[in-house]
């Protein structure tokens, strides 16, 4: 072979050393086991309070189902005696207005009925 007049690179003996190509970096922060378990407890956490504050709902719902059951006799009695005060009231009207009237009865049905019906319009 011929020579060409220059020599050729060759590694050292032994070789070069090792090339790091890996990146050597802290750790930063909690690994992702730890803050997907925090997670999962955060979320059943956040269930189970649902689920409390639903049972209390219901709770409190069925209370005052209850409660307007046992106000219903009270209610209406109170309609009752509200609606004979404004008809003996009514009934007074009329017999100081038709007093005069001579043949007019007051209270009298004027639907020749003896069946009652409850005023319809209501005087207030």
């Amino acid at each position: 072979m011929a020579q060409h007049g220059f020599k050729q690179d060759m590694p050292p003996a032994g070789g070069y050393e090792a090339v790091r190509y890996r990146r050597s970096l802290p750790i930063r922060g909690p690994g992702g086991a730890v803050v997907f378990s925090a997670i999962t407890a955060v979320c059943a956490f956040g269930f189970w309070r649902v689920g409390a504050g639903n049972l209390e709902k219901r709770e409190l719902r069925r209370e005052q189902a209850w409660s307007r059951i046992h106000l219903v006799p009270l209610v209406l009695a109170e309609q009752d005696r509200d609606a004979y005060r404004r008809q003996q009231a009514a009934l007074a009207r009329e017999k100081e207005i038709m007093g005069d009237v001579p043949g007019w009865e007051a209270g009298k049905s004027v639907y020749n009925n003896p069946r009652y019906t409850p005023a319809t319009i209501a005087v207030l």
